[in-house]
This record gives structure tokens, C-alpha cells and sequence, in this order.
């Protein structure tokens, strides 16, 4: 908490007032395949990108909750607005685990935004002091208004992956000013057009050992209990707070028009009809419950790591499962929407197909995909499985 204010509830009454000038630039967005700068820019301001820093190096700290909140309701007024906050708000989660003057470095400027890709498609040699690194990412989203990116890396010693205890090999997200980054325009894609989310590349970078880091060996070095929630659970929540207000939008969408809408060979509108009525109702319902499950889930495991008790194995899997259930869910909603609003829903002017587009890029997310439900009843179950991105 700053100066008696609750971040989180700051942060959210900065996206309800954002969420106006987004949802009007949706369409640009959705054109210009980004966000546009100066909207950009009034995000940063707000510190909506930096939500989950750490507070002692300039970020707000917010809790889990919070975070669903805020994503939800940019994402309400346009899914490629929420889901670039997203991404460069679980990005900042970093600066609890880096060297202090390394945070400092990357997010010292309260308008710099990170972002960049987990997974590690990159290569790392080791060398004197860091690592020099090469590779290309695809799916950078916002990438290109970011000051900071990060590339996931496998370490290479003598030519060759250097290995850990259980033989798998060693990786790190190396991070790297966006100034040495090649950005290659490759986002031409169904939905989630304006996330900008191009391929990334870099050539035998030096990259300091001091700006790397790897979730499942290292410990955050500062921060409270947010920093011993599970990371991996709440990049996915990121992803289902970004479904769950895109699938919010296109019932308010559907509701806007309904009233006005006659469908061919009728006469009154569909707002008048049971059919229609009962799919509102539905996809409402359907929203509701899932949307309940994941704050419910979220709770449980919150009060746990602030009451600074260890994460079960069934908790870290039961906010995947959470997350992956609310996606689908959300998916399941909107295309509800989408049959309600008929042939006028194809329209390239009509938000709804640009919500049904938007929300089934959200489901293709590997970490809220649909191989997440056998992790989760492994877990469940009480068989082996492999938890490291649990």
C-alpha cells in the first residue's frame, strides 16, 4: 500500500477509465495490428504494465485478485488491449527475482514497459561474466513499444546443453534492451490482431548473468506473499482474465443490439424472442460460475502464501485448472454471442466476430490448453507427472 491507497484498487479505476479510449480505438487497434503509442503511453502512466513489480523498485505489487480484476475489464473494452497489459504486467514478476541493480535498470523508468517470450527457443554459450545469445521467438506481443524484452534460452557449455541433476537440460530468460532486438513483422492472423505479436530475434548478444532468470531454480530476492504464488498460475489467470472480459464485452455487445435487431422473416426484435433470451441467460450463467471458480481458487491460495504457507501441488494444479476452465468457458460464451447475433455478426463492423476471433487465439495459449486438463487430474489422481511448470 502507498500513502494509505490500495494499489489494486487504484489500478482498477485506472482501467475503468482507460476502458472508454480503448474500446473507441478498438477498431484502429485492431487495423494497425497495435496499440497506438499515446494510448500506450497513458497505460504506463497508470502503472497498469508494472502491477506486478515489486513495490520496493517502483511497481504497484498488486495482489492476484486485483490483477483478474484490472485484465478483465481492459480486456472488456478490446482482448488486444488486455492481453498486451497482460503480458507486460506477469513480465515484471522478474524484478522480484533479479539483482537489485539489475530491476532497477530494467524498470526504474515508470514508463518502460517489458515484455518478450518465455519459452526457450534461444541459445545461450556461456561466457565471462553473462552468456552471448542468439535466437529467434515468435508470439512477442507488444513487442513493439516494449523498452525491455526477454528471450527464454537452453545454456550451452563447450558447444553443448548443459545439463541439470534430473538430465533435462538447463534454461534461463535472458533479458536485452528492445534497441538490440530485431523485430520481424510476421502477426497476420485471425484474432488478437492488435497484440502486435511478432517474432524477435538476436545475434550473439552479451547478455549479463545479472539480467537471467529461471522461475523453477531461482528464489525472488524481494516482494511479499505475490512473489510466493505460483508463477506459472498466474501467467495463466493473466490469460483467463483476458478471456473472461472478452467473453464479458460480447454479451454487453449482443445486449446492445438485440433490441434493435429484427432477424430475417421476422418482425419483432430478438430481444423479444425465447431462444434468444435463453442464450443470453446461458452464456451469463456460464460466465458467472466460471468466473466464480477461478476468484474462488485464487483466494484459497492467496490466503495461503500470505499467511506464508507452502503451495500444495493440488493448489498449483487446481489455478491451472481454474485458469484452462475459464478460457474454455469464455470461448463457450462468446460463441454464444456469436450465433445469437446472426448474419450481422460476420460483418467486419460488428465487435462480435472480432470477439470470436479474439477469445479462440486466447484457447491456443499452451499454458491454458487442452493437454493442462491430464496435468491437472494427474495431479489430482496422485500420479507422477512433470510439475515444473506448475
Amino acid at each position: 500500500m502507498r500513502n494509505g491507497s490500495d494499489p489494486g484498487s487504484a489500478a482498477l479505476a485506472a482501467a475503468r477509465a482507460l476502458a472508454g479510449p480503448i474500446a473507441v480505438a478498438a477498431p484502429a487497434i485492431e487495423d494497425a495490428r497495435r496499440i497506438p503509442p499515446a494510448l500506450v503511453r497513458d497505460i504506463a502512466r497508470a502503472g497498469l504494465f508494472r502491477m506486478l513489480v515489486p513495490e520496493s523498485v517502483g511497481g504497484l505489487e498488486v495482489d492476484p485478485a486485483s490483477m483478474l480484476d484490472v485484465l478483465e475489464e481492459l480486456a472488456r473494452a478490446d482482448g488486444s488491449a488486455g492481453w498486451t497489459v497482460m503480458i507486460g504486467a506477469t513480465t515484471g514478476v522478474i524484478g522480484a527475482y533479479l539483482p537489485e541493480a539489475a530491476a532497477r535498470e530494467i524498470f526504474g523508468n515508470p514508463e518502460s514497459v517489458s515484455g518478450g517470450v518465455f519459452h526457450p527457443r534461444g541459445r545461450a554459450l556461456i561466457a565471462d561474466g553473462g552468456y552471448r545469445v542468439s535466437g529467434r521467438w515468435p508470439l512477442a506481443s507488444g513487442c513493439q513499444h516494449c523498452a525491455w524484452l526477454l528471450g527464454g534460452c537452453v545454456i550451452l557449455e563447450n558447444g553443448k546443453p548443459r545439463l541439470r541433476a534430473d538430465g533435462s537440460p538447463e534454461v534461463r530468460m535472458t533479458i536485452f534492451p528492445a534497441a538490440d532486438v530485431q523485430i520481424i513483422d510476421t502477426w497476420n492472423v485471425s484474432g488478437m490482431r492488435g497484440t502486435g505479436s511478432h517474432d524477435i530475434a538476436v545475434e550473439d548478444l552479451f547478455v549479463p548473468h545479472a539480467r537471467s532468470v529461471w522461475f523453477s531454480t531461482d528464489a525472488p530476492q524481494r516482494g511479499g506473499a505475490l512473489y510466493a504464488f505460483p508463477v506459472f498460475g498466474l501467467l495463466a489467470l493473466g490469460i483467463a482474465a483476458v478471456a473472461l472480459g472478452i467473453a464479458r464485452g460480447a454479451i454487453e455487445d449482443f445486449q446492445a443490439i438485440a433490441g434493435k435487431k429484427v432477424a430475417t422473416g421476422s418482425r419483432r426484435p430478438v430481444a423479444e424472442r425465447s431462444a434468444t433470451q435463453a442464450q443470453v441467460a446461458r452464456a451469463t450463467a456460464l460466465l458467472g460460475a466460471c468466473r466464480a471458480y477461478v476468484h474462488e481458487t485464487v483466494r484459497e491460495v492467496w490466503d495461503a502464501a500470505r499467511a506464508g504457507e507452502p503451495i500444495t501441488l493440488e493448489q498449483r494444479a487446481r489455478l491451472r485448472l481454474a485458469a484452462t476452465q475459464a478460457v474454455r468457458d469464455a470461448a463457450q460464451t462468446v460463441d454464444l454471442m456469436y450465433e445469437a447475433g446472426g448474419a450481422s455478426a460476420i460483418y467486419a463492423d460488428s465487435p462480435l466476430q472480432r470477439r470470436f476471433r479474439d477469445v479462440h487465439v486466447a484457447t491456443q495459449h499452451v499454458l491454458v490448453a487442452a493437454p493442462t486438463y491430464e496435468l491437472a487430474g494427474r495431479i489430482l489422481l496422485g500420479q507422477p507427472a512433470d510439475t515444473e511448470m506448475l
